[in-house]
């Protein structure tokens, strides 16, 4: 895995969006994990779209369930020890 996308703030769509959409282009295998209030940004269709080419895109149960409660989610619900596996394969990792 090239590169790990972070997300724990809900601040960063836009950003995410962009950077998922260039690694997209460029061939660069990438993963996302959601944690904290940025499981939020799954709501955003931007968003979501952008995460469709990642190698592998995650939530923590957790947060999604104090987040979002019940709503279907549109990603992997995983564990933070899923969170470390990724970090562990990526050549880099970029917190959001």
């Amino acid at each position: 895995m090239d590169l790990l996308f972070h997300v724990g703030n809900a601040g960063s769509g836009r950003i995410l969006a962009g950077l998922a959409r260039a690694c997209a282009r460029r061939g660069t295998r990438f993963a996302v994990f959601f944690t904290h209030d940025g499981v939020q940004l799954l709501d955003a269709p931007e968003v979501r779209d952008a995460v469709a080419a990642a190698a592998r895109a995650a939530v923590c149960e957790h947060s999604w369930q104090r987040y979002r409660g019940d709503a279907a989610c549109p990603v992997e619900l995983a564990s933070q020890t899923l969170n470390s596996e990724l970090a562990g394969e990526a050549a880099r990792v970029v917190s959001l």
